[in-house]
């Protein structure tokens, strides 16, 4: 199923640029079975890893080997789920070249699986290309004003660290006993090198997943972006792309650089506490929805980084995952859900108002009622409130920056606490702006239609379920 999970939407992909009536049936279909796949691995994997690999590139020593272990198969889980809320959006749309567009969607998500399952340095960064090409074409080409200007920004920051992370791959590659991308060759090489060559090679890693992230200070390309890219897109970037970075920090460069995680870790946590504190006052004072949805995704992907780096103790950085890779892995998952359910409910409320300016919205909660209920729980669990999913995930982050080997650690919590405090500030006045005062839409009918009530009840139903019943997911996590 490894395998497929990366065919099914590539083939699919292409077939919608062939059999053009019916590309965005294609796309939904591929979205349920991929969700299916997902969430088959994900249970699969929880006694042990599954695995698969056959020869690739042989001169190159590169071979198209797969893992799926818990993080991996979750994150596959997540995808497929993802891209099915999108679809199911999408069934009343009209879209202009509908067979590219489908096409292009399915293309990228083809990307980020294998991202989340290659096993070899080459094949990595194939996958990482081929998930950010089509993104591009989407945003350019479906976008809103000023596309192509942030477009092109959006693709020189990711394009530049992409090639960063290559030449350091390379370099790991030549000095293999047998020329080999395997990841467990590069990591054993890695992590013999001398300090100051080690430092060089993390900081060319490290760059490229920041700006994918987007972890401050590298973050300037994502709220154009998010406010010009059409809303699959816009969705796919946030829930998805972002942990592309999240996951090879956690992948390829903890387990591989140790002494400079050690060196590094006060620094990147700092800047990760400052971008928290930095984003969630932006998001506070943003009068557009997309902006400041942004923002807050901005602010929940520094806490989670933070976490990544609050190591225990030097025997923790050489195993590779600090103890705070529980919540890492939970939250990666809880973000994707409910910033996806945050998107859903601005195109809506675009759609219906005409406008993202939340000084021109207000009486939603007379107007469309169980759209107003959905905003108030997605918005909950955006502030990780308890009987949310993001309470359990959001704990085990503290709990991880609390217990980390930093003298500051106690000072890290409380600086990104303030997050949280900032973050319910900005959510529930987005909700009172939106929800209440004054209608400016009267009594029309703008509820929630069927294909969108589905959409929105997978995010709701994940919300509760983990919010509740967290145990179903730490179960698979202790596997």
């Amino acid at each position: 199923m490894l395998l497929l999970s990366l065919l099914l939407p590539f083939v699919f992909g292409l077939l919608c640029f062939i059999i053009k009536p019916a590309a965005k049936y294609l796309a939904l279909f591929s979205a349920a079975a991929l969700t299916g796949i997902g969430i088959s691995l994900a249970f699969s994997s929880h006694a042990a890893p599954i695995s698969f690999a056959f020869p690739w590139i042989p001169a190159l020593g590169a071979t198209f080997s797969l893992l799926g272990d818990t993080l991996s198969t979750i994150l596959i889980a997540l995808s497929g789920i993802v891209f099915l809320v999108v679809m199911l959006m999408q069934q009343n749309k009209e879209v202009e070249h509908a067979s590219s567009f489908y096409g292009l969607l399915l293309l990228s998500i083809a990307g980020i699986n294998g991202v989340f399952l290659a096993a070899d340095g080459l094949l990595f960064y194939f996958f990482w290309e081929l998930a950010l090409i089509p993104i591009y074409f989407l945003c350019s080409q479906w976008g809103g004003d000023r596309r192509i200007a942030i477009t092109f920004k959006f693709f020189v920051y990711t394009f530049v660290g992409s090639l960063m992370m290559l030449a350091a791959l390379i370099y790991l590659h030549s000095q293999t006993a047998d020329n080999s991308y395997a990841w467990a060759d590069l990591m054993a090489v890695a992590q013999h090198m001398p300090f100051q060559l080690q430092l060089m090679l993390f900081g060319m890693m490290f760059v490229a997943f920041a700006i994918k992230m987007p972890m401050f200070p590298f973050h300037t390309w994502q709220p154009d972006t998010y406010e010009v890219a059409p809303m699959p897109a816009t969705i796919i970037l946030s829930a998805l792309m972002v942990k592309m970075g999240l996951y090879g920090v956690l992948r390829w460069v903890i387990p591989f650089f140790p002494d400079a995680i050690a060196h590094f870790s006060h620094l990147i946590i700092t800047l990760s506490v400052i971008g928290i504190v930095y984003a969630s006052i932006i998001a506070l004072v943003q009068t557009d929805l997309k902006r400041l949805v942004a923002y807050s995704s901005i602010a929940h992907m520094g806490l989670m980084i933070a976490a990544a780096f609050s190591l225990q103790s030097a025997d923790a950085v050489h195993a590779g995952y600090n103890t705070a890779s529980q919540g890492i892995i939970m939250q990666m998952f809880n973000h994707g859900i409910n910033i996806t359910g945050m998107w859903v409910i601005v195109q809506m409320i675009e759609q219906r108002y005409g406008t993202r300016d939340m000084a021109k919205l207000g009486g939603m909660s007379s107007a469309a009622p169980w759209m107003t209920v959905a905003l108030v729980i997605v918005a909950f669990a955006n502030i990780a409130l308890p009987l949310t999913n993001g309470f359990v995930g959001e704990f085990l982050l503290f709990n991880g920056i609390f217990q980390s080997a930093s003298p500051y650690n106690i000072l890290f919590m409380v600086v990104a606490g303030t997050g949280v405090i900032l973050g319910a500030a900005y959510t529930l006045r987005m909700v009172q702006k939106v929800a209440y005062g004054e209608s400016v839409i009267g009594d029309r009918n703008v509820d929630i239609s069927i294909n969108e009530g589905w959409s929105l009840a997978i995010v709701i139903t994940i919300i509760l379920f983990l919010g509740i019943y967290p145990q179903a997911l730490l179960n698979l996590l202790n596997g």
